[in-house]
């Protein structure tokens, strides 16, 4: 573990300049912060060819948003997850001084382009020669999501995608602070992009019994630490920010610390009861800061039941007695996969900038922070492949 910090030493600060996100909440910041003080869930039932399912979509007037893009030349046959990632890309993008400048892309997806998959898919299967059309390979490949917005944007630097499940998002954040410690680049575009609302995802997700099926106030519980069936719940979403080195004046928060570990794989989804992966990624990401330093924990917490406790349990064995404040998202609009990571810095920030904290309505968590100033996000993808994040205003 400490020759994998070496390499991400914070020597050099790293500043998050621009956000850009788009989901249930909304594609504005003061939007978004207004859904999450109503503490209403924005998770509504809705229908998917033979059967119905508990999701949280993007607005129908911010979808229309993003289907403007599709009259560009070449972009009408672009998937929704790569719309949805060129959109908001050009939204943060439009708020740094980046334009004629050089920069690197890591924008990644755990399901990519779930639409385009399953519309070609039905289509080999309704032809008799088992055809397709021309451009199924190159619009459903997972490079699409960087490599297009590197193009809109003109970004100049290195484009890359990448897929890590539902830590994904966050890797992206790793990989472009990697970049940057490395002297390879100055600044970098990083997040995640998943259109994951369509009958063949929700249907995979429901097959591994661990999707909400009851409809109600709040149908996921995430971080209910009572609840006794499980309740997660998918939503879609796109989340970007812009990275650049050193303390830059006006920077909406500092990455303090990052960390990340891995667990052997004993089940494809599973990960330890204590979450072995999330007490090394957090360690790391602490390092050389005291733990109650910590305010608040934006946790991972999927809404099951051994996802959230498994979690919980490495908060408990790293923190002690010095637990901070804990939060999740989930509750309001589901998980939405490789873009998860990304709301989930976007809520700690939100929380920093407006010093007021986003609890979860439900569930035994009272205590609240009297001051926001370090944050601490948490995300894990299938088989423990888990990230830390520390954000700091400093």
């Amino acid at each position: 573990m400490n020759e994998a910090w070496n390499w991400y030493d914070m020597k050099d600060k790293i500043s998050i300049v621009a956000m850009s996100s788009i989901s249930a909440l909304g594609n504005e910041n003061e939007e978004i912060w207004q859904n999450y003080r109503k503490q209403s869930s924005l998770i509504k039932e809705e229908s998917f060819g033979r059967f119905k399912a508990l999701v949280s979509s993007i607005k129908s007037g911010h979808r229309k948003s993003v289907d403007e893009l599709r009259k560009i030349k070449n972009y009408k046959d672009l998937d929704p997850s790569v719309l949805m990632a060129i959109f908001t890309a050009r939204k943060a993008f439009d708020q740094t001084d980046w334009k004629h400048r050089e920069f690197g892309i890591n924008i990644g997806s755990s399901r990519g382009a779930t639409t385009l998959f399953e519309k070609y898919h039905q289509e080999f299967l309704d032809q008799d020669k088992g055809q397709v059309s021309t451009l199924s390979s190159p619009t459903t490949t997972l490079g699409n999501l960087s490599s297009w917005v590197g193009h809109d944007l003109q970004a100049g630097g290195p484009v890359i995608s990448h897929s890590i499940a539902c830590s994904t998002a966050l890797h992206g954040l790793l990989n472009g602070i990697a970049w940057i410690n490395g002297g390879m680049s100055e600044r970098f575009m990083v997040g995640g992009s998943e259109a994951s609302n369509t009958a063949f995802t929700l249907a995979q997700m429901k097959s591994l019994k661990i999707y909400a099926e009851q409809n109600s106030d709040y149908p996921c519980r995430s971080l209910d630490m009572d609840k006794t069936r499980n309740t997660m719940v998918l939503g879609e979403a796109a989340a970007v920010f812009c990275l650049e080195r050193g303390s830059v004046k006006n920077a909406l928060a500092m990455v303090e610390g990052i960390g990340y570990a891995t667990e052997p794989l004993l089940h494809n989804i599973s990960i330890s009861t204590d979450a072995d992966c999330f007490q090394k990624s957090m360690t790391m990401a602490l390092k050389g800061i005291k733990k109650d330093e910590v305010d608040v924990i934006v946790t991972h917490a999927p809404g099951t039941v051994k996802g959230d406790q498994s979690e919980y349990n490495a908060i408990r064995k790293v923190f002690g007695a010095t637990l901070p404040a804990l939060t999740s998202n989930k509750w309001i609009i589901g998980h939405s996969l490789g873009a998860s990571g990304g709301l989930s810095i976007e809520m700690a920030i939100l929380m920093m900038k407006h010093q007021e904290f986003i609890g979860v309505p439900f569930g035994s968590f009272s205590k609240r922070p009297k001051s926001i100033t370090k944050v601490l996000v948490n995300a894990v993808g299938f088989g423990g492949n888990a990230v830390s994040v520390l954000l700091s205003l400093e």
